[in-house]
């Protein structure tokens, strides 16, 4: 490929997850608490477009909530049929670019199907949630957006508020990781296949860009922060890259595998699209989001492929994690993408057995 591999996680790690088309500004408000009044409206799709087939073990509704930001967020409420009485509860998002009618709801209605009642969102300014300019990332506001799910569902009247947990796929389980250590209510974080978006931008893959790499990346960004100035709009940095060069790495083939073909691909998904807006880099740069992951007192597991690219990730975090409430399970023979959506490698009866235990 063109870029050296060192400098493709910047290149790449903002543009391998994302949506297609803005989302309306409105929406009607589903959620049952009284802060209606504080979320914009939106308009989401009616009909099932997910790109996993629908369960008759779970209801499945359209909910709206906000975060602190004032950014109205869109997401797909699964209840397990029959559920009676205040259900633990487990909010999911990611992967980084992807939207919830991929791999966070295909994990939403497995978990419900096993009993939890779970929420599916979309992150601020992709998909179907509000926020403008459309297709920005932020280390902050994203890793907001799980506090504000969890403010969500312990408001609900059927979920216990003391049984709440979160599960991040890909650069979102980088974010659980973050929303873990800062919000005590999440008493149970799973992180599968994760990434360290921050580091993975600041640094390349496997840590290989230098510090004069990382200055001509900003040298480049900036510039393009001009540019979009001057030209009233915001360059897209392109979704998982189409048609496959034949040198493309093997986990670009596999992301290849999943957002560019019907085995995935979804028209709102930035990395099944355009892309991430190109500046989205910058704040990652910056910004470590995994800085007080030692901190976390709650439960935590992470999921991670033998074969991923990216398990040095998952590998390093579980390092700097304390206490003995925290696990790593490596899955044999399973790559990034594996996590995704193969019910064969996702192993959901662990996944189900950690938050019976610590969602008590």
């Amino acid at each position: 490929m063109k870029k050296s591999l060192k400098n493709l996680c910047a290149a790449t790690a903002i543009s391998l997850c994302a949506t297609g088309h803005p989302a309306a500004a409105n929406h009607r408000p589903d959620n049952n608490n009284n802060n209606n009044n504080m979320e914009t409206k939106l308009n989401p799709a009616e009909e099932w477009d997910k790109v996993f087939p629908q369960s008759h073990q779970v209801n499945h509704t359209k909910v709206t909530f906000h975060n602190r930001y004032g950014i109205t967020l869109a997401a797909d409420l699964y209840i397990p049929k029959n559920a009676s009485g205040k259900l633990p509860a487990i909010a999911i998002s990611g992967p980084f670019g992807a939207v919830k009618e991929q791999a966070s709801g295909l994990y939403a209605q497995a978990l419900a199907e096993r009993g939890f009642l779970t929420l599916a969102f979309d992150p601020s300014y992709t998909g179907e949630s509000g926020g403008t300019p459309r297709h920005v990332a932020s280390p902050d506001i994203n890793t907001e957006d799980f506090c504000a799910a969890v403010d969500y569902l312990s408001t609900r009247e059927d979920v216990n508020p003391q049984q709440v947990g979160i599960l991040g796929i890909c650069g979102w389980g980088g974010f659980a990781l973050n929303a873990a250590a800062i919000d005590t209510r999440i008493k149970a974080t799973v992180a599968s296949t994760m990434y360290d978006i921050s580091r993975c931008t600041a640094n390349g893959y496997f840590d290989a860009m230098t510090p004069d790499e990382r200055y001509r990346m900003r040298q480049e960004l900036n510039a393009q922060r001009t540019r979009d100035y001057k030209e009233g709009t915001y360059a897209p940095a392109g979704g998982v890259i189409d048609p496959l060069p034949d040198d493309a790495p093997q986990f670009v083939k596999d992301y290849h595998a999943y957002y560019k073909t019907p085995r995935g691909y979804h028209k709102r998904s930035l990395n099944s699209n355009n892309g991430w807006n190109k500046t989205s880099s910058l704040s990652f740069i910056n910004m470590p989001i995994l800085a007080y992951s030692d901190e976390i007192r709650n439960a935590v597991l992470l999921i991670h492929g033998e074969k991923a690219h990216s398990r040095y990730f998952s590998e390093d975090a579980f390092k700097k994690l304390k206490g003995d409430n925290k696990e790593l399970l490596i899955i044999p023979g399973a790559n990034h993408t594996d996590l995704y959506d193969n019910f064969d490698k996702i192993p959901f009866d662990k996944i189900e057995a950690f938050y019976r235990e610590y969602l008590k």
